[in-house]
């Protein structure tokens, strides 16, 4: 087992293990104990109380995140030339077709978004083993696969992610940066928290959220009372 550094154990020192922290508590401390030299991702980890085998129980969608991302999302889009000036003014990276399939059957994959419209995703097809492990491939369900591009893109840009949950009944999310305020990272949780409420499955008994925990890049992580947002 690693053993902790100095400033590791301060910031577990700094952690009430018996306590379940309220959404700004658990804000306020994870900026108080991320201590690294960038500027670390804010992520937030959900286990929901469903059964993802089973497609009535699986819980998939989109929130935009008021505060934005804190990152800067490139985007491609990939679309028939009369829809490439629209994407280009909505602030697309990457506007193109042909050239960029054959770029990611080359292997290039240098983007966090792609955006496409129906009639593109019979090329796409053969792309899957690419984009699939890589989270890219455009789904309707994100709003990834759309006639309206330039809204897409806007979108994105502004804060829109999209989210899953895992085999292990987790949703995992990054909602901000460590430069944030405190307000900000609570809001931006706040907005995806209330987003998985609403969209409990009828088909889920029991306890929907089983427990909440806040970190950063390389920080301990604070459990939320899940009762305080369900």
């Amino acid at each position: 087992m690693a053993r902790l550094t100095k400033k590791q154990k301060e910031a577990q020192a700094k952690i009430d293990r018996n306590k379940l922290y309220s959404l700004d508590e658990a804000s306020a401390l994870i900026k108080e104990i991320t201590n690294v030299k960038f500027d670390a991702s804010i992520d937030l980890a959900v286990r929901l109380g469903v059964d993802p085998r089973k497609a009535n129980q699986m819980v998939r969608g989109v929130v935009t995140l008021p505060h934005g991302t804190g990152k800067d999302v490139k985007v491609l889009a990939l679309v028939t030339p009369d829809k490439e000036a629209e994407a280009k003014e909505a602030g697309a990276d990457f506007v193109g077709l042909d050239e960029y399939l054959d770029k990611i059957k080359g292997g290039w994959t240098d983007v966090d978004v792609i955006i496409t419209i129906p009639s593109v995703m019979g090329k796409l097809g053969p792309l899957g083993r690419v984009l699939g492990p890589r989270g890219l491939m455009p789904n309707p369900k994100t709003g990834t696969v759309t006639m309206d591009v330039a809204k897409a893109v806007s979108e994105v840009k502004a804060g829109k992610i999209d989210f899953k949950v895992d085999k292990t009944g987790i949703v995992h999310a990054a909602i901000g940066k460590a430069s944030f305020s405190a307000d900000k990272i609570a809001g931006n949780a706040k907005e995806l928290l209330d987003t998985l409420v609403r969209m409990k499955p009828a088909a889920a008994k029991g306890v929907y959220m089983k427990s909440i925990y806040l970190s950063s890049t390389m920080s301990p992580s604070v459990q939320l009372d899940p009762k305080a947002v369900s």
